[in-house]
């Protein structure tokens, strides 16, 4: 099957793979190196190396989903690692609204003695959000696997066979519950984000009636683009997540390949931008393009007088 579509879907799907690979990657190493050179991790980078974490399973579990949907591997590998999957994706979803509770607590600027309290606070509450994210989803993805997972199985196996049989008596129910699971995590990072553009427009609305230029004027634009473009794929995977868990598209079908897609940008695109808009990470690829232009050329030369004399 050499079609057009094929090899595009498929040089997709290697190459957002690759990207968020190495994307989190990056994050996972610049939180090791601090980690060994202050013998401590802050709560930032603590967040940020978890979420890195869970991104890079996605990003693989994904790219499986590629695969199988190209043919290249059988269904059965998305059947019993479907638990993981769906444990992976809620974790991760919880990491990314308490980034974005993180990014508002730390720049916005609300009046108010609860909002004061979390800004205070929140690099403490960090370690512990952690943990109760851990906890939660493993407790949900147990009782899930204890007691909805023979109806999972049915109906997982019916979406993803090849000889799929429409059946109106499907039951939903399982599938809500997988769903309802997921919308406390999109209601916080909703409100984190609401409260985040409301304060920098008012801050910006401020300044611009006192005639005065703000000095962290662009830390405080780049913050409210990165928060954007984060609620943007944050949406967009949070909507292929309901599409799919409601089989509204067809399995193997054009559509369900570029839901896929889609769903892939998500844990590579942010991370990106988490690179681009963190200046210790993006001075840190630069480093490392350096270093590995700097070694290919080197490595270069070293072979010229082997091969000439060869």
């Amino acid at each position: 099957m050499l079609e057009a579509h094929f090899i595009i879907f498929l040089l997709w799907a290697v190459i957002q793979s690759l990207t968020g690979v190495f994307a989190n990657g990056i994050i996972l190493v610049v939180s090791g190196i601090a980690l060994v050179r202050q013998r401590r991790l802050a709560s930032l980078d603590l967040l940020l190396s978890c979420l890195a974490t869970t991104r890079i399973c996605m990003q693989v579990m994904i790219f499986n989903v590629h695969l199988v949907a190209l043919s290249l591997v059988k269904e059965s590998v998305l059947i019993d690692n479907f638990l993981i999957f769906m444990f992976v994706n809620e974790l991760g979803l919880w990491f990314a609204t308490w980034l974005g509770v993180f990014y508002c607590a730390k720049i916005a600027t609300i009046p108010h003695p609860i909002f004061f309290w979390l800004k205070m606070r929140i690099s403490k509450l960090v370690p512990w959000l952690i943990l109760g994210s851990l906890l939660h989803s493993l407790i949900n993805s147990g009782l899930q696997s204890k007691y909805m997972w023979p109806i999972y199985k049915g109906v997982i196996e019916n979406y993803f066979s090849k000889n799929r049989t429409k059946t109106e008596d499907t039951p939903s129910e399982p599938f809500y519950i997988f769903i309802s699971g997921l919308v406390p995590p999109l209601l916080i990072f909703l409100v984190a984000v609401l409260l985040l553009v409301f304060s920098l427009g008012r801050h910006t609305q401020q300044m611009r009636t006192m005639g005065t230029r703000d000095p962290c004027r662009n830390p405080h634009v780049n913050a409210l683009l990165s928060i954007l473009s984060f609620l943007i794929l944050y949406f967009s995977h949070y909507a292929m997540t309901i599409l799919f868990c409601a089989q509204i598209v067809q399995f193997g079908s054009f559509l369900f390949l570029l839901c896929v897609m889609i769903a892939g940008a998500f844990p590579a695109g942010h991370s990106i931008i988490l690179i681009l808009g963190n200046a210790k990470l993006k001075q840190n690829v630069k480093m490392k393009t350096h270093v590995c232009i700097c070694d290919s050329r080197s490595h270069t030369v070293s072979q010229g007088p082997s091969m000439s004399d060869a």
